[in-house]
């Protein structure tokens, strides 16, 4: 994470981006460590909102056009772990997608609502309402 922190903003952009894909960052780490440097809050929430909306977006690509089969690899899910996340996702709806910046599921969200065709706006509205949220809140309890 020191790296990311090195970089700035450029750095809290690569790990929010790298974080809302499947790879295992956390970009609130370096997020608090750039407000501890005095940098911006403001500046900071920005783009480290952008950076894992751009992130949660790849993930809907790939549930957009990638096939099924490939999707249930990657995510390392059985048929039936598939059709029951499907249905949790139906039961709950879009508003979900308020949950993407929520480890372990957010993931599995914005796959899922690429696989089930969700209009864009939709998504992009209601993941970047998450997203934003939950940094604004990381960075409020930082300051």
């Amino acid at each position: 994470m020191e790296y990311f922190t090195e970089l700035g903003h450029i750095g809290l952009f690569m790990a929010a981006f790298l974080a809302a894909t499947v790879l295992p960052l956390s970009s609130e780490v370096v997020l608090v460590a750039l407000l501890l440097n005095g940098l911006s809050p403001t500046s900071l929430v920005t783009v480290a909102t952008v950076g894992n909306v751009l992130g949660a977006l790849v993930n809907y690509a790939l549930g957009y056009w990638a096939g099924v089969a490939v999707i249930r690899r990657w995510l390392k899910m059985s048929e039936a772990e598939f059709v029951s996340a499907e249905k949790r996702f139906r039961k709950y709806g879009v508003w979900s997608l308020c949950l993407a910046w929520a480890p372990v599921i957010g993931d599995s969200l914005t796959v899922m609502a690429g696989i089930l065709r969700v209009r864009l706006l939709w998504f992009l509205l209601l993941v970047t309402v998450g997203k934003l949220l939950r940094y604004v809140v990381i960075a409020w309890m930082a300051g």
